[in-house]
């Protein structure tokens, strides 16, 4: 082992952190990034799994070693040689998991509903590059190791019990809370720097706070239903099933709007159906009701009402998603949404068109997508 730590010491890249020490934070920070954007692909993948775990059991057991490091504690083992690079480790731990759960939860993310969280998890990456030099102070470490484990285990619990609901959110909350306190209470028992530097109530406050405002955003519906995820979704005229395979008719936009291919200007005769078509990632045997919620903008009153809530079964383990559609016949035209929602009411994804009346269907101009 001395040998190796000696070598590891002795070799080019120790040399390049020595060199551009200001620079190593931000390189250690864009690492985390790319090994995770290379990385990770499905929630329920094993290697994602490992990963995540590796992860997060290497950050417990790094902020506990460097907590430890001003009381001596691995003076005369080979922890000592490490010491200089533990705060980067906690930095490359946080960059990898932040990053890996901001990559899986813009796959489910409704910008028009949760889209305050998904902020507070981008600003958390990024935030995480200017970190280093407040790395040592303790309410801020286990303050965002509180809410990184959160995250970690509403993402993992529901993949390995293969079910979600509000009180498997609980639950995986309460879990978190437990790891971290115990976390906490390791450190301070092992640490008199710690005693000294930290009132314990008051790092326990802001624990309990930031378990709080998570359950909030929770129960006001701004948190997405990860390990769900809104794949596709759009309008269609016409959806038809046949040998596994779903044959989407919709209309095609103008070739300039590249970012997506169907028109939110549904051409629509009275006699026709208005479908939507969507596409719901979920773990390998989770199984879940979802619902489309149709919803029209009532111009009069300037408001949206409900419609109509037309439920799905889906079931996880389809890479590209579980297929389904619902449809209407008596609509009117208008601006309408379609809320793709869980029985808790929380938002995968919004499907939004515009219902246009016409007694012509030359002008169309049409497409078909197989799903």
């Amino acid at each position: 082992m001395n040998r190796a730590v000696t070598k590891f010491r002795n070799s080019a890249f120790s040399a390049y952190l020595k060199r551009n020490q200001k620079y190593a934070p931000i390189t250690f920070f864009i690492g985390g990034f790319i090994f995770d954007s290379l990385t990770l692909g499905r929630i329920d993948r094993a290697y994602d799994l490992t990963m995540l775990c590796i992860h997060m059991t290497s950050l417990t057991f790094t902020i506990y070693a460097f907590n430890l490091v001003g009381d001596g504690r691995w003076h005369g083992t080979f922890l000592k040689r490490f010491e200089p690079y533990f705060p980067l480790a906690i930095q490359f731990f946080f960059g990898a998991l932040s990053s890996a759960y901001v990559i899986y939860f813009s796959r489910s993310v409704s910008l028009t509903k949760t889209v305050s969280f998904f902020t507070i998890l981008v600003i958390l990456f990024v935030a995480n590059e200017f970190l280093k030099r407040r790395i040592s102070n303790k309410y801020l470490q286990f303050s965002v190791y509180s809410f990184i484990s959160f995250t970690f285990f509403t993402f993992m619990v529901p993949v390995w019990i293969k079910y979600m609901n509000t009180y498997v959110f609980i639950l995986s909350g309460l879990i978190s809370v437990g790891c971290t306190l115990a976390l906490i209470w390791k450190v301070y028992r092992a640490s008199a720097q710690t005693r000294k530097e930290v009132h314990l109530g008051k790092l326990l406050s802001l624990v309990i706070g930031i378990y709080a405002l998570i359950n909030v955003f929770y129960f006001f519906n701004l948190i997405p239903p990860v390990p769900l995820a809104l794949n596709s979704g759009l309008v269609a005229h016409q959806v038809k099933y046949e040998n596994d395979k779903y044959a989407v008719l919709y209309e095609k936009d103008e070739w300039y709007v590249f970012w997506r291919t169907h028109r939110l200007k549904l051409l629509w005769r009275p006699t026709e159906n208005v479908y939507v078509f969507t596409s719901i990632f979920a773990p390998t045997n989770l199984e879940k009701s979802i619902f489309h919620r149709w919803k029209w903008y009532n111009p009069k009153i300037e408001s949206w009402e409900v419609v109509e809530d037309i439920g799905i079964k889906i079931r996880g383990g389809r890479a590209d998603g579980y297929r389904g559609y619902t449809y209407k016949h008596w609509v009117r035209p208008g601006q309408w949404e379609v809320e793709v929602i869980t029985e808790e009411g929380l938002v995968l994804g919004v499907v939004d068109f515009e219902i246009v009346r016409t007694r012509e269907t030359g002008s169309r101009s049409t497409a078909v997508k197989v799903f």
